[in-house]
């Protein structure tokens, strides 16, 4: 039996508790093969984020060309993105993939520490991408900016 093969697209996370590290150790969990594209250097830990280095957007569509050229992507899951040129790209990657593939967004806008991630300007590009995957999966504080209001409530309180 083959294994599903997962791709993770995402930003770096030194601690491990979140984008590709967590992304493979959730994969892997679940039975499934994890690949992963980076998009992002984070140099973070749980206090917060300290700097963040983007690899040219080329450099991504080389990562994800040397993927898709090679391995049968069986699904997708999608973190931090930072910018419009990375989420343009990625967009424009996901409308690539066979129709069926099913592609899970985690618009990693804001971190748990409140630090943003995402490029005011990217916004709008981040909604364009959700329409084209199949779970979009934001915090509150992203479900706000994703609605662009200033609060999003959470009805369990």
């Amino acid at each position: 039996m083959t294994l599903p093969r997962v791709l993770s697209i995402a930003g770096t996370d030194p601690t491990g508790g979140a984008g590709i590290h967590a992304d493979l150790k959730s994969f892997e969990a679940a039975g499934a093969y994890g690949m992963a594209v980076v998009t992002a250097l984070v140099a973070q830990n749980t206090q917060g984020v300290r700097s963040i280095h983007t690899p040219p957007v080329s450099f991504l569509q080389e990562q994800l060309d040397s993927v898709k050229d090679d391995v049968l992507i069986d699904a997708l899951k999608i973190g931090m993105l930072g910018s419009v040129p990375i989420t343009e790209t990625v967009s424009q990657f996901v409308a690539s993939l066979p129709e069926g593939v099913p592609v899970v967004c985690d618009p990693v806008m804001v971190a748990s520490s409140g630090d943003r991630l995402l490029d005011a300007d990217a916004e709008r590009a981040v909604q364009e991408l959700a329409r084209r995957c199949t779970v979009v999966t934001p915090n509150l504080p992203e479900l706000a900016c994703l609605l662009y209001t200033s609060d999003a409530a959470d009805e369990r309180s």
